[in-house]
């Protein structure tokens, strides 16, 4: 089968056929005539298998009619974070040279004003994020009643970032009458019932099992102490021992992780770069910018670049961290293995990491081979569970320890203040007059019933008084 046979225009067979592409993969070849024919779609497809040409070429033939209002596009495609929808954004670039459409890209980062002049002009294709097309929205800047196709990419992403709620509410700012197209890598229930919400009798386009990776993809496990020290010295030797590694994504659970790991390279003298999702929009492209072209050699990333970023001549992908989801792992190492090329996934796990592998094996249907000794997880929970018992044991005899020594000079304290209390009440004062004629006083200790008294003495022996005190006071003069 050919582009020719799936009723794209001329114009789109043109710009196909400049960029290189003569054969349309499955997920191609099943959606674009579904689309074609207005119908809404839901597309399932392993990642690197061309789901933004499934959806992009078929839209280009179908804008060819009409003409953009301002500020009320004709078409709007929403995607999880800005990379994709950057990304997105080429792909109708490269493939719509032979049209004169206004592509629109609503992502944060950007000022608000440069996408305002863009949306005034009229707007054909709307790509954006849904947190900035919002903002847009309650600014007056946008009406959505002109939207006539939806698209909603990487469906799950959208719903491990919590954008289900502005996905739903979205739909209900465009007309109903919309064709509606879902594409993703992996289908979870929340996402298949929101499919049931809003799609109308879609046409189910499923080329591959659900949340599958791909065949061309060779994928090994590591282990690894679980001390941050021991995992990059891990990382380092796999990345020395690695075979024809041209260059590789590094993928890191925490944004924390991502700036110390790429510190560590860095040190070591890795030609290395980072990414995520705390640096500017104008870094982050940069960055892949650099990493498309071989000017970065590893790339250490959280799961911001993990979904849908086309680089296709990625060789290695190295999970640092055992991702938590398991639907992540299927899109990680979906970076390498991309367009029929063959590539390598590591996987560095510690003893701790047990209910992550099984998720990610359950998930993918495959049991993955390990890289010499495997961990034996029932041991290590063996020893976890003996090193708490013994640290609770002796938590508990060093707190037993403590309170016996507070208790013992307490008791000493108290015995000894009311033995002071008991001479003290039966000692008596005993006044010396001085020479200057002022009593001065010899007495150790003074009782409650002596210093409630007026006429004892105001100082005891040994501390030093005033001059003026021992003046002798001036008589009274007679009135």
């Amino acid at each position: 089968m050919s582009f020719n046979t799936l009723g794209l225009s001329e114009k789109v067979l043109a710009a196909v056929d400049a960029a290189g592409y003569k054969d349309p993969t499955a997920i191609q070849a099943g959606a674009i005539p579904q689309v074609l024919e207005r119908r809404d779609v839901l597309g399932i497809a392993q990642t690197g298998t061309g789901k933004t040409a499934s959806f992009t070429l078929p839209m280009l033939t179908l804008l060819e009619k009409g003409r953009a209002r301002a500020r009320m596009p004709r078409t709007l495609i929403l995607e999880p974070t800005r990379e994709l929808a950057a990304q997105v954004e080429e792909n109708f670039e490269k493939y719509g040279t032979n049209h004169k459409l206004n592509v629109a890209l609503l992502i944060g980062g950007v000022s608000f004003a440069d996408q305002d002049k863009k949306l005034d002009r009229g707007t054909d294709v709307l790509i954006a994020t849904p947190g900035r097309l919002l903002d847009h929205f309650e600014r007056g800047k946008l009406l959505l009643q002109g939207v006539e196709i939806l698209v909603i990419d990487e469906a799950d992403r959208m719903l491990d970032m919590g954008f289900i709620p502005d996905i739903e509410r979205i739909c209900k700012l465009i007309p109903f009458t919309r064709q509606t197209l879902f594409f993703s890598a992996t289908m979870p229930p929340e996402i298949q019932r929101l499919t049931e919400t809003f799609l109308q009798n879609p046409a189910r386009i499923e080329v591959a099992p659900t949340s599958s990776t791909s065949e061309n993809v060779a994928q090994r496990l590591k282990a690894s102490a679980s001390k941050d020290y021991d995992k990059r010295a891990t990382l380092r030797e796999l990345l020395e021992d690695a075979e024809d590694l041209k260059n590789a994504i590094v993928f890191c659970n925490r944004k924390r992780d991502v700036s110390t790991l790429f510190r560590s390279l860095e040190r070591h003298e890795y030609n290395v770069g980072a990414l995520h999702g705390d640096m500017d929009q104008r870094t982050r492209m940069m960055m892949l910018e650099n990493f498309r072209k071989g000017n970065i050699k590893l790339l250490v990333a959280s799961d911001v670049a993990a979904r849908g970023l086309d680089i296709p001549e990625v060789s290695h992908v190295f999970n640092y961290d055992i991702p938590i989801n398991a639907e992540d792992y299927v899109h990680r190492i979906g970076r390498t293995g991309r367009a029929g090329r063959s590539g390598t996934a590591y996987t560095l796990v510690t003893d701790s990491d047990q209910k992550y592998l099984k998720a990610i094996e359950e998930l993918t249907k495959q049991s993955i081979d390990w890289i010499g000794e495997s961990i034996d997880f029932e041991a290590a929970a063996k020893e976890r569970k003996a090193k708490r018992r013994t640290s609770k044991t002796s938590k508990t005899a060093s707190s037993n320890d403590n309170e016996a020594a507070e208790a013992k000079p307490a008791k000493k304290r108290g015995q000894s203040r009311r033995r002071n209390e008991t001479s003290s009440a039966e000692e008596a004062v005993e006044v010396k007059p001085s020479t200057a004629g002022v009593s001065t006083i010899s007495q150790k200790s003074t009782s409650k019933k002596s210093r409630s008294d007026k006429s004892a003495p105001a100082f005891s022996e040994g501390v030093h008084i005033p001059a003026f005190l021992l003046r002798e006071p001036r008589p009274k003069k007679a009135s």
